[in-house]
């Protein structure tokens, strides 16, 4: 069987240096923000090019506390409209929702699964305080034309950078806030939950250091009414370890991704665009077939696993009945045919070879 994602495989190689950082932090006898915590907020912030890395629980409470954040320091206030893609995982709604903001859905390009941004001017009020961009499957949004709109309109562009560390656009990491998730099956995966801020704003940085830890800056004193979310100790010891690698996994990603572009050849089978820069990671690898459920139970039967990345659109989950007769026919049109193949960098080149074989023979 080839696993969708073998975790094992890729953990593997860092048993030793996990378990010297677990004694490492059993004998620091520091369990909460502790100098592995500040060690990988340097790290990682340098690695981002950017200012400020935060730490927090998950990659919901990243995005969660940015907008709690910009509500703080008041460029946005509660009940301000949110731009936001409608094909995303429901975490990229949710976050909206739990700062009390308004999300707005605006379709995705079908050819790239992430938001289209002639469609954002039209969604455009007197209330939009902010465009929150999804790099959904680890390909950046389309950044330029996207900034290039919140400054004509003065709006604040978020990103959820969930699925996309380390791709960039023009040799340059992007300059806007961020949320990143280190959930295992990430690029850059903990062993547990984690996630993080990145950031350029010295002033959001303030306040979401203090945020994330119950809105206090210094024990017992409670500047702003704050939440638990830090980034758990063992597991930035953990992501220090791992972060040195994630280029070359993210480069062998990229490499298994060229072959199946180039040698998937099935005329019952879309492949995703990529246009072969370094703004794809490829976090998953997604096709598109109207014969969704064939292919998945054939791949399957020949002991290759896939999973799909999302079969519910948003605006049709049941926690969003107001939304559930929204007419959106591109995103569903992704949610009824997407359909993620294996691709990580564990994978052998005959088990590429195998996707790749069983793909081009498969017929309906």
């Amino acid at each position: 069987m080839i696993k969708f994602l073998d975790l094992n495989k890729i953990n593997e190689p860092y048993e030793i240096a996990f378990q010297n950082k677990l004694r490492s932090v059993l004998d620091s006898g520091w369990y909460i923000l502790g100098e592995e915590v500040k060690l990988f907020e340097i790290n990682f912030a340098n690695y981002c090019q950017s200012k400020y890395c935060i730490g927090v629980g998950n990659g919901l409470d990243a995005l969660t506390l940015i907008y709690k954040g910009y509500i703080q320091i008041e460029k946005i206030k509660k009940g301000d409209e949110v731009i936001v893609p409608a094909n995303t995982y429901i975490a990229t709604i949710l976050s909206i929702i739990q700062a009390d903001l308004v999300p707005v859905l605006v379709e995705p390009k079908l050819e790239t699964y992430n938001l289209n941004p002639n469609l954002i001017t039209d969604k455009i009020t007197n209330k939009t305080r902010s465009i929150l961009a999804v790099n959904l499957y680890g390909q950046l949004a389309e950044l330029d034309v996207i900034n290039e709109i919140a400054n004509k309109y003065n709006l604040i562009v978020v990103e959820d950078s969930a699925q996309s560390h380390g791709a960039i656009s023009n040799n340059i990491k992007s300059k806007n806030t961020q949320a990143f998730s280190f959930y295992p099956g990430k690029n850059l995966g903990a062993l547990g939950d984690g996630g993080a801020v990145v950031t350029n704003d010295d002033e959001l940085a303030e306040v979401l250091f203090s945020l994330r830890n119950y809105g206090s800056k210094v024990k017992y004193y409670n500047d702003f009414i704050g939440v638990n979310s830090r980034l758990d100790e063992l597991q930035a010891a953990f992501l220090n370890v791992k972060l040195p690698n994630l280029d070359n996994d993210n480069q062998i990603r990229k490499n298994i991704a060229k072959r199946y572009l180039l040698e998937i050849n099935n005329e019952n089978i879309t492949l995703p665009f990529w246009d072969f820069s370094d703004n794809h990671v490829f976090h998953l690898f997604v096709i598109r077939t109207q014969k969704r459920y064939e292919l998945q139970d054939y791949l399957k039967k020949n002991g290759i696993e896939t999973l799909i990345h999302y079969p519910i659109a948003p605006h049709r989950q049941k926690s969003f009945k107001n939304w559930n007769n929204i007419q959106l026919p591109i995103t569903q049109k992704i949610q009824d045919e997407v359909l993620s193949l294996p691709i990580s960098p564990v994978m052998t080149v005959d088990e590429v070879d195998y996707v790749i074989q069983k793909l081009n023979s498969w017929t309906y």
